[in-house]
């Protein structure tokens, strides 16, 4: 197998982590299956040897969970047996076949393909879709993102990043980028801008975080308010004129009615809903207005609580009211091997079944699903397919969740683990890890340089797992879908060459039409057999690679590859990221061809989304607390910690700090309800009760409370089903979520707080 033929003490093998977005280079020794040492890789592209502390902590991923090593299958009494690989693929594919029969294609969902760092398994997934007519699919990003793609989607038709690196003014809105990253080298970035006397920062959080004590401007404002302060931000821009006016009627549509609501706004009165004093929002407002270039970055801390999708929309007007788009140190468009979100398709498309809400993207809300599942309606949500995501912890309401799993006529999982999820699954296929086979993100957002890893496998898969790309080839054989002939005859031509395989590909699509449907395993069976050992999962990006070098011909060429023909230009690249262990700069841009990227019929911004800017005009009249006398406070339901990661992280002894998941609350609430650190509190909510110890921190406001995601797991590696830490979506609702995008408020949670005796 690639890079592992040893498994030396002495070697080094290069990688990425894939416990966050950024996905930085790391370099692992290996000691048989264990990680013995980690380091960054100085010689990735992207993150030049910068790695945080989770990193460090990788082998707790890859060995301290008890791993699933045989097919699981649910018997009557609720019990799961062992059962061998052909049997579970015999069954599990006459299972969604029979559903499909009986009641419909519609009647089945897709859920997940893809954590932090394997994106590949949402390629063969998107295979099985086509194959089964599944029409109904959702991920975590429609918990998070869809909000903000349904506003990209309508001004700029394209994904946009902010250029951090080179920002004069850098604003952190409901983002604490010392823990969550976002973007490369993110530490690195936050003291260069801190030790800068020519830049700035400006963090909106309530809470005092990491990143807001590098800030020259903290805007503590209380927990939920972020409409009223950015509409006082953007107010003051307004009516200070501190906009680009030129710009604007260059480069922009649809202004007139948004400058004409902005200007009405009462400054004084929004900043002090939003807890804040007039002086500081202008203050803040006239250093964004002196800059010549501003990036901003929204996270979960605005689009998991109150009017995230206007917040969305309203903070994106600040870089557009600035003129700082497709510019250095602005926002900009970017290419990638494969966007995340068809921005074209924001909001266009038919509302989901059962529920009548927004499907953004293709994508149905998170938070509906329980209800397409837990009903009588003959349109009902039937059977599921789950891979790589674990949507019972990690969803709103985690009980209603299992109780819409049990529900199901039919469901499988694909995992590494037993998880929260697979513990309610009809079968559970054991999947191989993330360094057990070849994997990819698709995260990359940097500009105007974009780069693309393929991370190979370190080591042989776990006997008794398998490669998703091989559970799909297998279910899609027994379905009767693959063509032995077929397949032969497009591998001999894979040993001629790309070429020769590219010309043979498209021939057979041309005389079998069905085959694009699947054509991920069509690409892994035939490709794939003939790429190095270890890789074959990755046979698919030949088609990405293709896709990049016809869209980005000029950016791909500036990139390294300006020697190569157009017509050999996506083969180069793909051979260059098969080879490349170190990541490879698949893009070059211009700022200037950042405006070809776009996605509006001119290509222009379009300012006027009407529904949000009436939205806007509402906010006067909607409340700025949601606390009430039952509940007092407000719990942010997974706050990112030094010391916490996402749940593939099982293993609760990784983490050296804050091992049981704290509660974080102020030294002034703390003493009104007489607790100290260790004790213990208990925290209900409108969706459940939990207990945890208290932490007292001064970073926390009055009123508001936090505790960490990546809690609340079964401890697999000690191979009992202990839970160390507060599982966060025992305490979240499904109706407290937003107008638009349907996202929950997970980061805003009414709440009470009582002392446990000890």
């Amino acid at each position: 197998m690639t890079d592992t033929a040893a498994n030396d003490t002495n070697e080094w093998h290069k990688s990425v982590c894939i416990l966050c977005s950024a996905n930085c280079g790391v370099e692992l020794k290996l000691d048989g299956r264990e990680i013995v040492r980690v380091r960054g890789n100085k010689a990735h592209v992207a993150s030049e040897g910068y790695t945080c502390e989770k990193a460090l902590r990788l082998n707790h991923y890859q060995n301290g969970m008890r791993r699933l090593t045989s097919p699981m299958r649910r018997e009557a009494d609720g019990s799961y047996t062992e059962v061998d690989w052909d049997t579970a693929i015999t069954e599990v594919a006459a299972g969604l076949q029979a559903i499909g029969a009986e009641h419909g294609q519609d009647k089945l969902m897709y859920y997940g393909g893809g954590g932090q760092g394997n994106h590949l398994v949402g390629v063969y997934g998107s295979g099985l879709r086509r194959a089964l007519g599944i029409k109904h699919r959702s991920n975590a990003l429609a918990q998070e993102k869809t909000g903000e793609a349904y506003v990209e989607g309508r001004l700029t038709g394209a994904h946009t990043h902010g250029d951090f690196h080179h920002a004069e003014v850098s604003i952190f809105l409901g983002k604490n980028p010392w823990h969550s990253h976002g973007f490369d080298q993110a530490r690195r970035v936050l003291k260069e801008i801190n030790n800068d006397d020519n830049r700035s920062m400006i963090v909106i959080d309530p809470r005092r975080s990491e990143t807001a004590d590098l800030a020259d401007y903290h805007l503590a404002l209380k927990p939920g308010t972020d409409a009223f302060c950015i509409a006082a931000i953007l107010a003051t821009l307004v009516q200070e004129d501190l906009i680009k006016r030129a710009w604007l009627k260059e480069h922009a549509n649809g202004t007139e009615r948004i400058l004409e609501v902005l200007a009405d706004i009462d400054i004084a009165d929004y900043a002090g809903r939003a807890g804040l004093t007039e002086d500081d929002v202008r203050a803040a407002a006239r250093r964004i207005g002196r800059a010549q270039s501003v990036s901003i970055y929204e996270d979960l801390g605005i689009e998991m609580a109150p009017n995230s999708t206007l917040v969305s929309y309203l903070q994106r007007l600040i870089w557009i009211l600035m003129g700082s788009f497709n510019i250095p140190g602005g926002t900009t468009t970017h290419s990638g091997m494969a966007p995340l979100f068809n921005y074209k398709a924001t909001g266009s498309e038919p509302a989901a079944p059962i529920t009548g809400n927004m499907v953004i993207s293709g994508l149905v809300a998170c938070n509906d699903i329980p209800d397409m599942v837990l009903t009588d309606h003959p349109d009902r949500i039937r059977a599921m397919f789950i891979e790589s995501a674990n949507p019972v912890h990690s969803l709103a309401d985690s009980a209603k969740f299992r109780e819409a799993m049990r529900h199901l006529e039919f469901s499988v999982v694909l995992d590494v683990a037993m998880t929260e999820t697979a513990r309610e699954a009809s079968y559970v296929l054991p999947c191989s890890s993330q360094y057990e086979k070849a994997e990819a993100t698709f995260f990359g957002a940097s500009f105007p340089d974009n780069h693309f890893t393929v991370r190979a496998p370190i080591m042989e898969p776990l006997e008794g797992t398998l490669p998703e790309s091989e559970i799909h080839s297998r279910l899609l054989r027994e379905m009767g879908m693959l063509d032995d002939d077929l397949l032969d005859t497009l591998r001999a031509a894979a040993q001629d060459g790309l070429k020769a395989y590219g010309a043979a590909l498209m021939e057979a699509g041309a005389a079998h039409p069905n085959l694009l449907a699947i054509a991920p395993v069509i690409l892994y069976e035939t490709l794939g057999k003939s790429l190095p050992d270890g890789l074959a999962d990755a046979a698919p990006l030949w088609f990405s690679c293709q896709q990049l070098a016809l869209r980005y011909t000029s950016a791909v060429k500036a990139a390294g590859f300006d020697d190569i023909a157009d017509e050999d230009l996506g083969d180069a690249v793909f051979e260059a990221v098969i080879a490349g262990r170190d990541g490879v700069t698949v893009t070059r841009h211009t700022y200037e061809q950042g405006w070809a990227m776009m996605g509006t019929a001119d290509g222009k911004v379009n300012a006027d989304i009407p529904e949000l800017i009436d939205d806007l005009v509402a906010l006067a009249d909607k409340p700025a607390d949601y606390r009430s006398d039952e509940f007092p406070f407000i719990l942010s339901a997974g706050e990112r910690r030094a010391f916490t990661a996402n749940t593939i992280m099982r293993d609760s002894s990784w983490r050296k700090k804050d091992p049981d998941g704290a509660l974080r609350l102020s030294p002034a609430d703390a003493a009104a309800l007489g607790v100290d650190n260790g004790d213990k509190i208990r925290i209900t909510t409108k969706g459940g009760s939990a207990v945890a110890p208290v932490e007292v921190n001064d970073s926390m406001q009055d009123g508001h409370i936090s505790i960490p995601n990546g809690m609340g797991l079964y401890a697999e590696a000690d191979g009992d089903s202990e839970v160390v830490g507060v599982p966060p979506n025992e305490l979240t609702t499904l109706d407290w979520k937003d107008a638009y995008a349907g996202t929950p408020w997970h980061k805003h949670v009414p709440a009470k707080l009582e002392p446990v005796a000890s």
